[in-house]
């Protein structure tokens, strides 16, 4: 190691508190001894910065023989030594002077020396130690983060699953009818079919969506249907333009405009309309799907579509978000996913 990473770590702000607390411990010492404050100060200096340069190095040799608490003493104990022996050169003393006419006051300047750095060198290793428990809490905590994440993407991608074949499956029963009855009409609705898979597939496992997304998805949907129903079956789209960028969950819109159909509009009328609508309002993106027919009734729930939109909503947004379902005058239901215009 050079000489710049033994001493990484040596700041100006350290340099100023070692100062700073030389200053403090020569006048509470010039309470006790006869010596000037100075003369004091003089003595403090040297040892503190002595055993700052000391201990820093110490701090950051790699892979000692012993562990680097004991470093860290040791380098404290010698410091105390170098700058003892250094602040008694400056005041123009000779080394066998200092060991033999004034070896009291030498013991003394170094005991305080030792003292004092094992005491910040205790503050020290407390601090480290609160610093690597508060890392290894902020660790833990991270990991639970990561793994209740994990957990909930693989719930929603397991709900999610659940509308996939459920769609495809009521959508390939529909083409195996008209295979049977209008063959025309089937080669039209596969084409549609497959034009439509082509799009929607390669988004229906991703976790994020956008509102323009899903809304295309829809028409193409209704598009299928209108193949299926003929003159049967109406609709209309009215979402804003701005609107289309916001983020909206994916498969769920989907899964409404086909309860509208499949119990709405199909078992009950000679015409029906499907309407599509957004809007934000105080905050929150409301998407609607109403329909004119019987549509799903709001205290039966809408079966395991509805009940899986309730609860990837609650995975996703808990209390914020919800699927509200509402008469639709004079017939028809209209269901209404509110999600937080942010999100």
């Amino acid at each position: 190691m050079n000489i710049l990473q033994l001493l990484e770590g040596l700041t100006l702000r350290r340099i100023l508190w070692v100062t700073a607390i030389c200053a403090v411990a020569s006048g509470a010492a010039s309470w006790i001894f006869v010596n000037t404050y100075f003369d004091l100060l003089l003595t403090a200096l040297p040892v503190g910065y002595t055993s700052m340069l000391l201990f820093t190095a110490a701090s950051n040799v790699r892979q000692a023989a012993m562990p680097r608490e004991a470093m860290q003493i040791l380098a404290i104990v010698a410091g105390s030594i170098l700058g003892t022996i250094l602040a008694g050169l400056l005041k123009g003393r000779d080394i066998t002077q200092m060991f033999h006419e004034r070896l009291a006051g030498v013991t003394i300047s170094m005991g305080l020396g030792i003292g004092f750095g094992c005491v910040v060198v205790a503050t020290i290793m407390l601090r480290e130690k609160y610093a690597r428990d508060q890392a290894r809490i902020l660790r833990a905590e991270s990991e639970r983060h990561q793994l209740e994440k994990g957990m909930l993407e693989a719930r929603l991608q397991l709900m999610q699953a659940q509308v996939e074949p459920h769609f495809l499956f009521n959508t390939l029963a529909n083409v195996q009818h008209l295979v049977e009855t209008d063959p025309q009409a089937a080669a039209r609705m596969l084409d549609s079919l497959i034009r439509y898979l082509r799009a929607a597939v390669p988004q229906m496992r991703e976790a994020h969506s956008t509102l323009g997304r899903e809304v295309e998805m829809a028409r193409a949907f209704l598009e299928i249907q209108q193949v299926r129903m003929g003159a049967r079956l109406a609709f209309r789209i009215d979402v804003p333009e701005p609107l289309r960028a916001r983020d909206f969950p994916p498969m769920m819109l989907i899964s409404l405009v086909e309860n509208a159909i499949k119990h709405g509009v199909d078992p009950c009328c000679e015409c029906g309309t499907v309407v599509i609508r957004a809007e934000e309002q105080e905050g929150r993106l409301r998407v609607c799907v109403a329909d004119t027919g019987e549509g799903v009734k709001p205290k039966e729930g809408g079966g395991l579509g509805l009940a899986n939109i309730r609860e990837r909503l609650k995975t996703l947004y808990g209390g914020a978000a919800a699927l509200v379902l509402e008469e639709n005058a004079p017939h028809g239901v209209t269901a209404a996913i509110e999600v937080p215009a942010a999100a």
